[in-house]
């Protein structure tokens, strides 16, 4: 692995190319904020993707990509005067050191989930208002839910058991049913949400990330039908013109094949 100095090296040689980039090159000089957005957006979930994929070779590309946001960002704010990457990096490290009392005070903590309740404390310290305020806005739903719920679990806003939650996903599944039954078309929606958002939340006590989950079933899911696409094709046959039932041989041989 490289040393302490190796990497101190080539973080220095990133900020050098960023300069020159953002000086010599067309493109480069054009972007702002605004126009790199969108563009981190789509490296995160690059990311993830690798992540999910577990290919580490990918993984390292990726945190390149994103890395070079960073620089870049920081980069466009030292033309400003508004920050540097210096500011960026002390700002974290400030931050890192006032919210971990524990490791650089003289708390004393049991746990992980004294860990995470001391952090949303001294968020509200901080003079955030609310232990939700760090939240994104933007956020897909199920993300958001899942982030809803991990930060009021910090202060202690939480089920004790697994089984509560399971129980409680029952209630919010027979109400969606009533609501079926009764062809409440305005309710149906508020019921399904709530089931959701239970599920979501029994997921975090079963340490199950739904996000994580909800992508490899879709990811399989992908992987069948094009499976069944192929066979289909093979015997020159259109999908829409099979039977369910011709459909089903070639689905149960796609999930032979995992």
């Amino acid at each position: 692995m490289n040393t302490r100095e190796d990497k101190l090296k080539a973080f220095d040689r990133l900020l050098t190319i960023m300069d020159e980039l953002r000086e010599q090159c067309p493109w480069d000089k054009k972007q702002t904020l605004q126009t790199l957005r969108h563009l981190t957006i789509e490296e995160t979930y690059e990311l993830g993707d690798a992540i999910l994929e577990n290919d580490l070779e990918e993984v390292k590309k990726e945190l390149g990509d994103l890395l070079l946001h960073i620089v870049f960002y920081a980069r466009i704010g030292s033309e400003t005067k508004d920050f540097d990457i210096a500011d960026v990096a002390n700002e974290i490290c400030e931050k890192l050191i006032s919210r971990h009392p524990h490791i650089y005070g003289d708390v004393e903590v049991a746990d992980e989930k004294d860990v995470q309740r001391n952090w949303e404390n001294l968020k509200l310290k901080e003079g955030k208002k609310s232990v939700l305020e760090g939240v994104p806005k933007s956020l897909p739903a199920l993300v958001k839910a899942n982030r809803i719920q991990d930060k009021v679990a910090g202060v202690g806003f939480d089920w004790e058991e697994p089984q509560q939650v399971f129980e409680k996903l029952q209630e919010e599944l027979g109400e969606l049913q009533h609501e079926v039954n009764e062809n409440n078309t305005e309710k149906i929606e508020a019921e399904f949400g709530d089931v959701l958002f239970s599920m979501i939340n029994y997921a975090r006590f079963l340490k199950v990330d739904p996000e994580n989950a909800l992508e490899r079933t879709n990811k399989k899911f992908i992987k069948r039908f094009q499976y069944l696409e192929g066979k289909a094709k093979e015997n020159n046959k259109a999908l829409s013109d099979m039977t369910l039932a011709e459909m089903d041989i070639y689905w149960n041989e796609a999930k032979k094949h995992g």
